[in-house]
Order: C-alpha cells, then sequence, then structure tokens
C-alpha cells in the first residue's frame, strides 16, 4: 500500500506490532504531533480524540489508514461541563480562571466562556478501539489528571506519555505540574525532556505583541518515559517500543542506545546493534 522505505531501526527492532499511539487532544493547533515521524514511516497506528466538531472533520479528512479519530471527550467517565472559549484551543472541561488569566495579555480575551454544555465522557479503559497504549499524547487544557483516572490498566504497557503540564494553573481546578509528576511517578514513569514551554508576560508590563514574554513560564509540553533506570521492569516489546519512539519522536538517541544495549544483553536484538545503530544515526535513518 505504500512505497515508503524500510526503516532500518525498524527492520533492526522487529517488534512485534506497530507501535499503539493514543492521541486524547487531536486537535493540530499547535503543529504536527511528536508521532509524525513514525506515521510517515507506517510505523505506528493512531486512535486519536477530539470532541469539536470542525477539527475533528479536518482530522478525518487527512487521515491515512492507519489513524482512526473518535468524537469522545475522554476523562474519567463522568457528566461533564464543556466550557466553550473564544479560542478553541482554551476549550476545556475545566473552568478558566479569569483571576489567573487577567495577569497575562490576551489570555483573558481568548479564555472567555462562550457556551456551558453538558457532555458525557468516556474513560479511556472504556473505549474498545483501543487494544493497547505505547505511546499517549495529551493534549486537553488541564484534563489531563481526569483522563489518568479513568485509565485503569490500559497504560500497563505505554512507554511514553507527552503531556501538557501547567506551572501556573489556566483553570479552576487544574492540577500543577507538581501534581501531575506526582501522578505519573506513581505509574513507573520519569521526566526525559521538555518538549516545548510557554511563557508569558506579566502584566501591567507589554510588549509588542502578546505573544512577546520574558521569563514567566505558563505551560509546557513534557514528555515522561517509562523508567530506564530500572530496563528489568520492562518488556522486550515495551523496550523496542521505547527506542522507536525515542529515535524518531524525539530523536532522543542516548535513550534509544540505552535501549538497545538493554536488547542485545537479552539477545533480542543482534549482539552489534549498538554499532548498527550508531551508523544508522549518522546516516540519518
Amino acid at each position: 500500500m505504500s512505497d515508503v522505505a524500510p526503516s532500518p531501526l525498524a527492520l533492526l527492532l522487529r517488534t512485534d506490532h506497530l507501535t499503539r499511539v493514543v492521541d486524547i487532544g487531536a486537535n493540530p493547533i499547535d503543529g504536527d504531533p511528536p508521532y509524525k515521524p513514525l506515521l510517515a514511516r507506517r510505523l505506528c497506528r493512531v486512535v486519536g480524540f477530539e470532541p469539536q466538531p470542525e477539527a475533528l472533520a479536518r482530522l478525518n479528512a487527512a487521515k491515512s489508514d492507519l489513524e482512526t479519530y473518535l468524537p469522545h471527550a475522554i476523562a474519567d467517565g463522568q457528566n461533564r461541563t464543556l466550557h466553550v472559549c473564544a479560542a478553541s484551543g482554551m476549550t476545556s472541561l475545566l473552568e478558566p480562571d479569569p483571576h489567573v488569566l487577567s495577569h497575562f495579555p490576551g489570555l483573558g480575551d481568548w479564555g472567555r466562556v462562550l457556551e456551558r454544555r453538558e457532555i458525557d465522557t468516556v474513560a479511556l479503559s472504556a473505549v474498545p478501539e483501543i487494544d493497547g497504549v505505547e505511546m499517549l499524547k495529551m493534549d486537553l487544557q488541564g484534563g489531563e489528571r481526569a483522563v489518568l483516572d479513568g485509565a485503569g490498566d490500559t497504560l500497563s504497557e505505554a512507554v511514553c506519555i507527552q503531556l501538557e503540564v501547567s506551572f501556573v494553573p489556566l483553570y479552576k481546578g487544574q492540577a500543577t505540574y507538581g501534581e501531575m509528576d506526582l501522578a505519573l511517578r506513581a505509574k513507573g514513569f520519569i521526566p526525559h525532556m521538555m518538549a516545548s514551554t510557554s511563557r508569558r508576560m506579566i502584566l501591567p508590563m507589554r510588549g509588542p505583541d502578546v505573544y512577546t514574554a520574558l521569563n514567566q513560564l505558563v505551560e509546557g509540553d513534557a514528555v515522561y518515559v517509562r523508567n530506564f533506570l530500572q530496563p528489568e521492569a520492562m518488556t522486550t516489546e515495551q523496550l523496542k517500543h521505547l527506542v522507536l519512539i525515542a529515535h524518531y519522536c524525539y530523536r532522543s538517541f542516548d535513550l534509544a542506545l540505552n535501549g538497545l544495549h538493554h536488547l542485545a544483553q537479552r539477545g533480542a536484538v543482534p549482539a552489534d546493534a549498538a554499532g548498527q545503530y550508531l551508523r544508522i544515526v549518522q546516516t540519518g535513518g
């Protein structure tokens, strides 16, 4: 079905199945998702969720045969209020906090609630289209903790979670970065990197536009990985998918090489896999 050249790393690893990606809040308003390099090489399958009809329609119009997008609002499975905001990127199951937003240029206008809509949410563990997860991406404007609460054992095989974290909570009742860090560590994950950070200028100082900032951190996309300091706690298949994700999604070549080292010790890849991998990195494969 495709003339995509085989991935030399995938040939080296020979996973049992394509990497299973779940994307909650798949609206691509901030650019390409981190798993796009995997998808371009046909190395993953994606189940994405986007409750906003216009965004869902755009995703379905552009999707490949490896992508499935569903209209569910993923949380803890309870009835919730969806706060539809002036800026679609701020629409959330949590209510924006006007006091906090008033301290930063633009956010008060963007977070103005235009409509409150009662919706039924779906717990991640109750979605039949998901038969396992290696990589989870969450961009839910404060709803990430509710997803974890409703995940059950769905994330037992996951090796990577990228989520939006809040240093200054913009929504009422939003979990802070510290709270999410503790929740993820309790599930066996440790911080790996910040994929991005968002800074805002503190009012009353203003710059030439609303995006001008100095130092105040507001949000960021944090990447957590299954604790590589305890490789014995990961199955061989988990290690293989962690290598693929580290290499293609984040260019974390050191993490990928570490995983290959442990796989070679298990006899799951050739003994010279580390050397082969370094050549793959050098040639941009």
